[in-house]
Protein backbone atom coordinates (compact mmCIF):
# COMPACT_ATOMS: atom_id res chain seq x y z
CA UNK A 1 0.00 0.00 0.00
CA UNK A 2 1.39 3.37 -0.63
CA UNK A 3 -0.06 6.64 0.37
CA UNK A 4 -2.64 9.09 -1.87
CA UNK A 5 -2.45 12.78 -2.24
CA UNK A 6 -5.61 13.20 -1.57
CA UNK A 7 -5.83 10.73 1.48
CA UNK A 8 -4.82 12.22 5.17
CA UNK A 9 -5.32 8.88 6.87
CA UNK A 10 -4.72 5.80 5.30
CA UNK A 11 -4.63 1.90 7.20
CA UNK A 12 -5.06 -1.52 5.82
CA UNK A 13 -5.58 -4.78 7.94
CA UNK A 14 -4.45 -2.78 11.18
CA UNK A 15 -3.96 -5.13 14.11
CA UNK A 16 -2.77 -4.56 17.72
CA UNK A 17 -2.36 -7.59 20.08
CA UNK A 18 -1.47 -8.17 23.66
CA UNK A 19 -0.68 -10.89 24.07
CA UNK A 20 -3.77 -13.17 23.00
CA UNK A 21 -6.02 -10.53 23.27
CA UNK A 22 -6.91 -8.53 20.00
CA UNK A 23 -7.41 -4.74 20.69
CA UNK A 24 -7.84 -4.04 16.72
CA UNK A 25 -8.45 -6.70 14.62
CA UNK A 26 -7.34 -5.88 11.44
CA UNK A 27 -9.27 -2.95 10.45
CA UNK A 28 -9.12 -1.13 7.18
CA UNK A 29 -10.63 2.49 6.31
CA UNK A 30 -8.98 5.91 4.57
CA UNK A 31 -9.96 9.90 5.76
CA UNK A 32 -9.77 12.48 3.56
CA UNK A 33 -7.71 15.48 3.71
CA UNK A 34 -9.75 18.71 4.85
CA UNK A 35 -12.87 15.83 6.07
CA UNK A 36 -14.28 15.55 9.87
CA UNK A 37 -14.15 12.05 10.41
CA UNK A 38 -15.92 10.36 13.62
CA UNK A 39 -14.27 7.48 15.06
CA UNK A 40 -17.02 5.96 17.57
CA UNK A 41 -17.43 2.90 19.85
CA UNK A 42 -18.38 1.97 23.01
CA UNK A 43 -15.38 1.77 26.17
CA UNK A 44 -13.11 -1.17 25.33
CA UNK A 45 -14.09 -1.32 21.83
CA UNK A 46 -10.15 -0.45 20.23
CA UNK A 47 -10.99 3.22 19.56
CA UNK A 48 -8.07 4.47 21.87
CA UNK A 49 -5.65 1.92 21.26
CA UNK A 50 -6.29 3.03 16.88
CA UNK A 51 -5.35 6.39 17.93
CA UNK A 52 -2.57 5.52 19.76
CA UNK A 53 -1.13 3.55 16.75
CA UNK A 54 -1.96 6.02 14.32
CA UNK A 55 -0.10 8.82 16.48
CA UNK A 56 2.96 7.26 16.37
CA UNK A 57 3.05 5.78 20.37
CA UNK A 58 2.02 2.32 19.51
CA UNK A 59 3.90 -0.12 16.61
CA UNK A 60 0.62 -1.96 15.17
CA UNK A 61 1.08 -6.06 15.90
CA UNK A 62 0.12 -6.39 11.53
CA UNK A 63 -0.83 -4.38 8.82
CA UNK A 64 -0.29 -0.52 7.45
CA UNK A 65 -0.72 2.68 8.38
CA UNK A 66 -0.13 6.02 6.66
CA UNK A 67 -0.93 9.30 8.39
CA UNK A 68 0.08 12.92 6.72
CA UNK A 69 1.90 10.69 3.76
CA UNK A 70 3.79 9.19 6.98
CA UNK A 71 4.74 5.16 7.66
CA UNK A 72 2.82 4.81 10.87
CA UNK A 73 5.28 1.79 11.88
CA UNK A 74 8.92 3.19 10.39
CA UNK A 75 8.36 6.69 10.10
CA UNK A 76 6.53 7.37 14.09
CA UNK A 77 8.49 10.64 14.56
CA UNK A 78 7.46 12.05 11.68
CA UNK A 79 4.05 11.71 12.16
CA UNK A 80 4.08 13.03 15.41
CA UNK A 81 5.31 16.41 13.94
CA UNK A 82 2.76 16.41 11.29
CA UNK A 83 -0.28 15.71 14.09
CA UNK A 84 -1.83 17.61 17.07
CA UNK A 85 -3.44 15.65 19.37
CA UNK A 86 -6.00 16.54 22.21
CA UNK A 87 -7.12 14.10 24.79
CA UNK A 88 -10.11 13.88 26.56
CA UNK A 89 -8.61 15.51 30.09
CA UNK A 90 -7.40 18.81 30.16
CA UNK A 91 -3.65 18.77 29.78
CA UNK A 92 -1.86 21.88 29.66
CA UNK A 93 -0.63 23.39 33.43
CA UNK A 94 -3.34 25.14 35.66
CA UNK A 95 -0.96 27.05 37.27
CA UNK A 96 0.47 28.75 33.79
CA UNK A 97 -1.36 31.20 32.05
CA UNK A 98 -2.53 30.98 28.76
CA UNK A 99 0.59 32.87 27.15
CA UNK A 100 2.79 30.77 29.48
CA UNK A 101 1.21 27.44 28.52
CA UNK A 102 1.28 28.83 25.08
CA UNK A 103 4.83 29.46 25.13
CA UNK A 104 5.84 26.14 26.47
CA UNK A 105 4.07 23.83 24.12
CA UNK A 106 6.08 26.50 21.19
CA UNK A 107 8.88 24.49 22.56
CA UNK A 108 7.08 21.21 22.84
CA UNK A 109 6.63 21.00 19.21
CA UNK A 110 10.05 22.36 18.18
CA UNK A 111 8.44 25.35 16.23
CA UNK A 112 11.54 28.06 15.31
CA UNK A 113 12.12 30.59 17.43
CA UNK A 114 11.55 33.09 15.14
CA UNK A 115 7.82 31.94 14.79
CA UNK A 116 6.83 32.29 18.41
CA UNK A 117 5.24 35.67 18.60
CA UNK A 118 3.41 34.97 15.05
CA UNK A 119 2.31 31.53 16.19
CA UNK A 120 1.66 32.73 19.87
CA UNK A 121 -0.82 36.02 17.91
CA UNK A 122 -2.46 33.71 15.86
CA UNK A 123 -3.51 31.26 19.01
CA UNK A 124 -4.45 33.89 21.10
CA UNK A 125 -6.94 35.89 18.37
CA UNK A 126 -8.19 32.41 17.00
CA UNK A 127 -9.65 30.82 20.76
CA UNK A 128 -10.19 34.20 21.43
CA UNK A 129 -8.20 34.80 24.75
CA UNK A 130 -6.05 37.63 24.64
CA UNK A 131 -7.95 39.19 26.83
CA UNK A 132 -7.36 36.93 29.41
CA UNK A 133 -3.88 36.07 28.76
CA UNK A 134 -2.35 36.45 31.74
CA UNK A 135 -4.74 35.04 33.86
CA UNK A 136 -4.08 31.67 35.57
CA UNK A 137 -5.54 28.89 33.62
CA UNK A 138 -7.42 27.36 36.59
CA UNK A 139 -9.29 30.43 36.60
CA UNK A 140 -10.97 30.11 33.35
CA UNK A 141 -14.21 28.41 32.51
CA UNK A 142 -13.69 24.88 31.47
CA UNK A 143 -14.65 26.04 27.76
CA UNK A 144 -12.43 28.54 27.61
CA UNK A 145 -9.60 26.26 28.98
CA UNK A 146 -10.45 23.47 25.89
CA UNK A 147 -9.75 26.61 23.37
CA UNK A 148 -6.40 26.94 25.24
CA UNK A 149 -5.54 23.33 24.99
CA UNK A 150 -7.16 23.14 21.17
CA UNK A 151 -4.87 26.08 20.10
CA UNK A 152 -1.99 24.56 21.83
CA UNK A 153 -2.34 21.18 19.73
CA UNK A 154 -2.60 23.73 16.73
CA UNK A 155 0.73 25.80 17.58
CA UNK A 156 3.10 23.72 14.98
CA UNK A 157 0.29 23.72 11.97
CA UNK A 158 -0.36 20.28 11.99
CA UNK A 159 -2.09 18.67 8.90
CA UNK A 160 -4.03 16.41 10.94
CA UNK A 161 -6.04 17.03 14.55
CA UNK A 162 -6.86 14.17 16.82
CA UNK A 163 -9.02 15.14 19.22
CA UNK A 164 -10.54 12.37 21.86
CA UNK A 165 -13.59 13.34 22.79
CA UNK A 166 -12.97 16.61 23.46
CA UNK A 167 -16.13 17.88 24.58
CA UNK A 168 -16.62 15.65 27.41
CA UNK A 169 -18.09 17.40 30.70
CA UNK A 170 -19.01 20.52 28.82
CA UNK A 171 -22.14 22.36 28.76
CA UNK A 172 -23.84 21.88 25.41
CA UNK A 173 -23.50 25.51 24.70
CA UNK A 174 -19.74 25.58 25.04
CA UNK A 175 -20.05 22.29 23.01
CA UNK A 176 -21.69 23.73 20.04
CA UNK A 177 -19.28 26.75 19.77
CA UNK A 178 -16.58 24.20 20.25
CA UNK A 179 -18.42 22.39 16.64
CA UNK A 180 -18.39 25.72 14.96
CA UNK A 181 -14.20 26.29 15.69
CA UNK A 182 -14.02 22.25 14.39
CA UNK A 183 -15.59 23.08 11.55
CA UNK A 184 -13.91 26.06 10.55
CA UNK A 185 -10.75 24.68 11.04
CA UNK A 186 -11.31 21.47 8.30
CA UNK A 187 -13.01 25.04 6.27
CA UNK A 188 -9.19 25.63 6.24
CA UNK A 189 -7.94 22.67 5.15
CA UNK A 190 -7.36 20.82 8.43
CA UNK A 191 -8.48 17.12 8.37
CA UNK A 192 -9.71 16.47 12.04
CA UNK A 193 -10.10 12.81 13.49
CA UNK A 194 -12.38 13.33 16.27
CA UNK A 195 -14.14 10.57 18.63
CA UNK A 196 -16.92 11.06 20.82
CA UNK A 197 -19.72 9.55 22.92
CA UNK A 198 -22.25 12.53 22.18
CA UNK A 199 -24.50 11.40 18.74
CA UNK A 200 -26.02 15.07 18.08
CA UNK A 201 -22.33 15.61 17.43
CA UNK A 202 -21.18 12.60 15.55
CA UNK A 203 -24.05 13.80 13.04
CA UNK A 204 -21.49 16.89 12.27
CA UNK A 205 -18.89 14.42 10.85
CA UNK A 206 -18.83 13.75 7.30
CA UNK A 207 -18.33 9.97 7.69
CA UNK A 208 -18.05 7.62 10.28
CA UNK A 209 -16.41 5.12 11.49
CA UNK A 210 -17.88 2.76 14.39
CA UNK A 211 -15.76 0.03 15.72
CA UNK A 212 -16.87 -2.41 18.77
CA UNK A 213 -14.92 -5.23 19.83
CA UNK A 214 -11.82 -4.43 17.41
CA UNK A 215 -13.76 -4.30 14.87
CA UNK A 216 -15.81 -2.20 12.57
CA UNK A 217 -19.20 -2.73 12.38
CA UNK A 218 -20.30 0.58 10.22
CA UNK A 219 -18.28 2.83 7.63
CA UNK A 220 -20.91 5.10 5.98
CA UNK A 221 -22.04 8.85 6.44
CA UNK A 222 -24.29 9.30 9.81
CA UNK A 223 -27.34 9.54 7.40
CA UNK A 224 -26.77 6.47 5.51
CA UNK A 225 -25.73 4.47 8.82
CA UNK A 226 -29.22 5.35 10.31
CA UNK A 227 -30.97 4.32 6.72
CA UNK A 228 -28.90 1.12 6.50
CA UNK A 229 -29.54 -0.16 10.16
CA UNK A 230 -33.40 1.26 10.95
CA UNK A 231 -34.39 0.78 7.75
CA UNK A 232 -37.92 0.19 8.39
CA UNK A 233 -37.94 3.57 11.46
CA UNK A 234 -37.89 6.31 9.36
CA UNK A 235 -37.79 8.57 13.00
CA UNK A 236 -34.33 6.48 14.22
CA UNK A 237 -31.38 8.60 14.97
CA UNK A 238 -28.15 7.82 15.19
CA UNK A 239 -28.39 6.72 18.87
CA UNK A 240 -30.57 4.16 17.62
CA UNK A 241 -28.00 2.47 15.13
CA UNK A 242 -25.83 2.87 17.47
CA UNK A 243 -27.16 0.88 20.27
CA UNK A 244 -28.19 -1.62 17.27
CA UNK A 245 -24.83 -2.24 16.07
CA UNK A 246 -23.68 -2.63 19.61
CA UNK A 247 -26.16 -4.98 20.82
CA UNK A 248 -26.78 -6.74 17.57
CA UNK A 249 -29.95 -5.73 17.27
CA UNK A 250 -30.87 -4.17 14.24
CA UNK A 251 -34.23 -3.25 12.47
CA UNK A 252 -37.57 -3.00 14.36
CA UNK A 253 -37.56 -1.83 17.98
CA UNK A 254 -37.80 -4.27 20.63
Amino acid sequence: MTPSNDKAILVRNLEKRFGSFVAVDRISFEVRKGEIFGFLGPNGSGKSTTIRMLCGILTPTAGEGYVAGHDIVSQPETVKQAIGYMSQRFSLYEDLTPYENIRFYLGVYNVSPDKWKERMAWVLELTRLKEVRNALTRTLPPGWRQRLALGCALLHAPEILFLDEPTSGVDPITRRHFWDFIRQLAGEGITIFITTHYMDEARYCEKIVMLNEGRIVAADSPENIIRTICPERPEATLDDAFVALMTGKKGKPS
